[in-house]
This record gives structure tokens, sequence and C-alpha cells, in this order.
């Protein structure tokens, strides 16, 4: 590792010897802009769960200290820590469920972005209300990994989304 500067205009400290703690100081959001209300709180909400497994912690202690002391300039919206709540009690189940719908794609070797949307897909696909149609959501959230990650990750979402939604009588 070297002591040199970080690029100019990423606005991301390098550290300055092997293993020192790095402090960021600026996020560089994606652009949601073209992105509805309702896909902004499904985006905090992957927020949510996207730290708690960055940092191997309980979904909803995340949520909780979010809810205490926020990251973002504006609260975390209720619509996101309802979706967070709702996939809460059945992150196990879901785990299995799209370890075993992955087909070759181990969770672990998901990028953690993605394993983030299919968690919170999953949960509503699979547990939410019957009053949004599941193509709907699996759209949005298609859209979401088109915005947040790879280009290959929206066909993947989807795929998997579509897969358990096919599936879900018989895994709810």
């Amino acid at each position: 590792m070297t002591d040199s500067p970080a690029p100019r205009g990423t606005g991301l400290p390098l550290p300055t010897r092997e293993g020192a703690e790095v402090e960021f100081e600026k996020t560089v959001p994606a652009a949601t802009d073209r992105l509805h209300r309702r896909s902004r709180d499904r985006i905090r909400a992957v927020d949510v769960l996207f730290e708690a497994d960055a940092k191997r912690a309980e979904v909803l202690d995340v949520l909780e200290e979010r809810l205490r002391r926020t990251a973002a300039q504006s609260p975390l919206p209720p619509a996101a820590r309802d979706l967070v709540e709702l996939y809460a009690p059945h992150a196990i189940d879901i785990d299995e469920d799209l370890a075993t719908h992955s087909r070759d794609w181990p969770l672990h070797r998901m990028p953690a972005v993605d394993r983030a949307i299919l968690r919170l897909g999953s949960a509503e696909v699979l547990y939410g209300s019957d009053e949004s149609p599941r193509g709907a959501i699996i759209g949005e959230y298609t859209k979401i990994a088109e915005v947040l990650s790879t280009d290959d990750s929206p066909r993947f979402v989807n795929g998997l989304l579509q897969r358990l939604a096919d599936v879900r009588g018989l895994l709810s």
C-alpha cells in the first residue's frame, strides 16, 4: 500500500499505513432522481440491510441506530423502516430461499449490494401485502439494481426474484 493521496476529485482518503482505519468524510449518492418516492424508500431500506451485512450486525440493531442517528441528511422514512421490519423476522428463511434458488451463486459470492437488494426484494415478494402486484415490486428492485450495482445485476435480481415469486405459494 502506498502513501499516495487519493486520485483528484474522488474525495476518498487513503490509509497512511497498512491496516490503518479510514474515515470517509463524504459519500456520493447514486442517481436516484429518476426513481419514484417508493423506490427511494426501498433504497434507504437496502442501505440498512447493506450496513448490517457489512458490520455483521443484527438488522434491527442497525435500524435502531439509524433511527437515532442517521447517516443521511434526512431521517429514515417510515416506509423504509417498515420494509426492514418486514425483512427481519424472515431473514434466515429468505437467505435459505435465495441460496436454494440462485443456482450456482452462493450468497457469500454475490456482490454485497445485490445481496441486500435481493434480501429486501424477497421479503416483499414472499411476505409483503398483496396490495402491490409482484411484477411491479420485482420491476422496482430490478431498477434499483440498475442504479446501484453492476451491469449484470438487474438481470440477475429480476430472474431470482421472479423465480421466488413463481414458487411463493410453496415457500411462504
